[in-house]
């Protein structure tokens, strides 16, 4: 059963659009209805919000928070062995070179280079924690030994 809703006019401006709607459609009319410069600041801060909000690359494992920019010994001594561990390649990445220079007294300066960085060549490993038919698996990245990567990979399985 659909009940019918009469909306008034306001002012001048929203006389247009008022109609008879049903229950279902009231939220459409309502959001017509808002002022635009309400309905920028409320789609304004929607945005920001999504644009603030970062992944959730972190994950409990015995309590602990396993999260981005962790070792992989780290995560070994937090969580166990890992279900499955493969070498998934190499990849280079350029690291600043900084230059030292030291002065009497003990002070050093450091300052990068401009322009000028060290390739380096990391190891990729990926490894795969199964933590039982009710709790997700998850894939994690390393990038030359640190953790960049964290995935839910679906519902774990039963080992035999």
């Amino acid at each position: 059963m659909t009940a019918l809703i009469t909306v008034r006019p306001l002012n001048a401006r929203t006389a247009r659009m008022s109609k008879t709607f049903t229950t279902a459609d009231f939220a459409i009319h309502y959001n017509l209805t808002m002022s635009p410069m309400r309905f920028t600041l409320v789609f304004t801060f929607a945005v920001a919000a999504l644009l603030a909000a970062e992944a959730a690359e972190a994950f409990r494992c015995k309590n602990r928070i396993i999260r981005d920019g962790m070792h992989e010994q780290q995560v070994i001594a937090l969580c166990g062995e890992p279900t499955t561990r493969r070498h998934l390649g190499y990849a280079t990445r350029g690291v600043p070179y900084a230059v030292e220079r030291r002065y009497p007294g003990g002070y050093t300066r450091r300052h990068y280079v401009g322009g000028s960085t060290l390739i380096e060549e990391v190891v990729i490993t990926e490894m795969v924690y199964n933590f039982g038919p009710r709790k997700f698996m998850r894939r994690l990245v390393f990038e030359g030994g640190v953790l960049t990567s964290i995935e839910s990979i679906g519902y774990g399985y039963t080992e035999d």
